[in-house]
């Protein structure tokens, strides 16, 4: 019971008044075709004034990772840096349903996960989607973030119930990594790894 996902248990039943709180902004196929600055993601008419996005936060497990390993997938190092370079410092934030949580023991896993990518792993009581106000704690509480309101935030990852719900629901915009590292993502696997994830 440790694993419950107790948050995002809670946290779909939402979704029975609002639907569109699990809809993104935007979808890449995966991760490293994530645009950067990711402002240019969110806009979609010629002309239309881009989005002030300041800080990014990353999810970790079949994002820019194999689930359940504490490092960034080779082929994703190239747009890893990118993003590293365009959010530095406390701009670029990752905030996992594993690393950095209760289930993490002595948050060990964050700080291996921190020596291999260089980014801050969040340490947080409420897992995704929950946690927004913690989010909102860390960013605020960072000067260099330049972080004052929540749509100057992208938040980037494969579940649509955690992550992007995550986003819709602190008013941050939400980017869809659909195919994430590992592969079969049909509508019947996304479904079913979007239950097994919630309630464990």
């Amino acid at each position: 019971m440790a694993n419950l996902n107790l948050s995002g248990t809670l946290n779909v039943l939402r979704l029975f008044a609002n639907p569109t709180l699990c809809l993104p902004h935007h979808t890449v196929s995966s991760f490293d075709k994530i645009p950067v600055p990711l402002s240019e993601a969110f806009t979609s008419a010629k002309g239309e004034k881009k989005p002030d996005i300041r800080a990014v936060v990353l999810d970790k497990d079949n994002c820019f990772a194999v689930p359940h390993a504490n490092e960034i997938y080779p082929a994703y190092h190239s747009r890893f840096d990118e993003l590293r370079k365009a959010y530095p410092g406390s701009r670029l934030l990752i905030v996992s349903n594993t690393a950095g949580t209760g289930a993490d023991p002595g948050h060990k896993e964050a700080d291996l996960l921190e020596r291999n990518t260089g980014v801050k792993v969040l340490h947080h009581a409420t897992k995704k989607p929950g946690c927004h106000a913690e989010i909102m704690d860390y960013f605020r509480n960072k000067p260099d973030s330049m972080v004052t309101k929540p749509e100057q935030v992208a938040i980037v990852g494969d579940r649509l119930f955690t992550d992007v719900m995550m986003a819709n629901m602190m008013g941050a915009y939400g980017l869809w990594v659909k195919d994430g590292v590992v592969g079969d993502q049909n509508f019947v696997s996304i479904c079913r790894g979007h239950m097994i994830y919630l309630l464990g």
